[in-house]
């Protein structure tokens, strides 16, 4: 179940390290990834690729079902949408305590999306295609780095 998934642990200053030490073992032998990471460092990153895009997913899928022509919005929506949107189906009283208690930096990486999508407004009203098409080629190609990290080594 655990082998190869990524536990993190974030000890507390009251944690004694061979508390610690035994936790990671435990995780160890399941055959986790184990990493460790401050409890604000921990915080700040799962606000930016755990938070944040379940924060969009919902709030995308909320302004389209506020719309008058939210079954024809539905109705035409398709792959990119579902794929976009797929984490919006997750448990709504779970997301909210999680957004609740990790506030201070989801609403950080709230800011610097805002911002990112200031600019990418700033490209599109423009008529800037260089400038999204570089975007886009930038994100393509560190998305398309990560996914290569998740791979198994060939032959494996």
């Amino acid at each position: 179940l655990y082998r190869d998934k990524r536990v993190v642990l974030t000890p507390l200053p009251e944690n004694a390290p061979a508390d610690v030490k035994a936790v990671r073992a435990v995780w160890d032998l399941c055959g986790a990834r184990v990493s460790q990471l401050a409890p604000a460092e921990h915080d700040r990153v799962f606000a930016a690729v755990s938070h944040l895009p379940h924060l969009l997913a919902f709030a995308l899928v909320h302004d389209l079902a506020g719309r008058d022509n939210a079954d024809q919005l539905f109705g035409f929506a398709a792959g990119g949408f579902r794929d976009f949107t797929r984490i919006a189906s997750s448990h709504p009283e779970m997301w909210r305590d999680i957004c609740l208690a990790n506030r201070t930096a989801l609403l950080a990486e709230l800011d610097a999306y805002l911002a990112e999508l200031l600019r990418t407004r700033v490209l599109l009203a423009s008529a800037d295609s260089d400038g999204l098409e570089k975007m886009f080629a930038t994100a393509r190609a560190r998305r398309d780095a990560w996914l290569d990290s998740l791979a198994p080594p060939v032959g494996e």
